[in-house]
């Protein structure tokens, strides 16, 4: 029986990958490490996704702290390949940081590195965010053709990935807006009330009433029908023209 022990191809740890119970960040770390190792190769390269959303530019999954810094400091410049990827939606190839021309102020931070060539390729995630998965190699010249493909295949990967994220982060926001209009809509009901019951006055007139001192005292009606709600259980309710 042979007792050679044969690793596991690229697709195959992609599905073992997948079919993991990670977390999605998790997840886009994990990718980060699978995607460095197998287009950079065993020897120490590194992978990260950097993020551009609402002017707001984020490493969403990386290989190693070196990784995360790496695409940090490149966002920190608001120039290099990966932010040229995003842009250009196409990969960008540095074969070798020390004769590169492009993105000068990242370019020399990267050649006090050991970095020697870098690739960023694309992620697809609509019109409402940018965002590329960035390979860093220790060799000049280190990107074969083929080394490219297979990062683009890996970002393809990544862009589901990240997409889904971006929907459940979206969902959540929609959700806490939705909650928080609510809470502010029961606080403003129950000052009504109250003002009803002191002033003996309408529904209509009660509300006419906290949107005048709202606008006298520059405060949001929110703000002034919390307070007063919350006067009520701590001595005499304050009526929305009490200090």
């Amino acid at each position: 029986m042979d007792s050679t022990h044969t690793p596991p191809s690229a697709a195959e740890s992609l599905h073992v990958l997948l079919a993991s119970n990670h977390e999605i960040a998790e997840f886009l770390n994990e990718l980060a490490k699978l995607a460095a190792f197998e287009v950079i190769g065993p020897t120490e390269g590194y992978c990260a996704i950097l993020l551009s959303r609402n002017r707001r530019k984020t490493v969403v999954g990386h290989s190693s702290q070196t990784a995360k810094d790496l695409d940090e400091t490149q966002a920190g410049f608001d120039e290099g390949p990966c932010l040229e990827a995003q842009l250009q939606h196409k990969v960008i190839l540095s074969h070798d940081v020390r004769e590169e021309a492009r993105w000068p102020r990242y370019m020399a931070m990267l050649r006090t590195s050991d970095i020697r060539s870098v690739v960023a390729a694309p992620l697809s995630l609509g019109d409402t965010a940018t965002a590329a998965m960035n390979f860093y190699a220790l060799e000049p010249e280190a990107f074969t053709a083929e080394d490219i493909d297979e990062a683009q295949q890996f970002a393809s990967l990544a862009s589901l990935a990240v997409s889904v994220a971006l929907r459940i982060a979206d969902a959540a926001e929609v959700a806490e807006d939705r909650q928080q209009a609510m809470e502010s809509r029961t606080a403003i009901d129950i000052a009504i009330g109250i003002i009803m019951a002191q002033q003996g006055c309408s529904q209509e007139e009660a509300f006419d009433l906290l949107a005048q001192v709202s606008s006298v005292r520059n405060v949001k009606v929110r703000d002034l029908a919390e307070n007063l709600v919350a006067s009520v259980g701590k001595g005499t309710p304050k009526t929305a023209f009490d200090a």
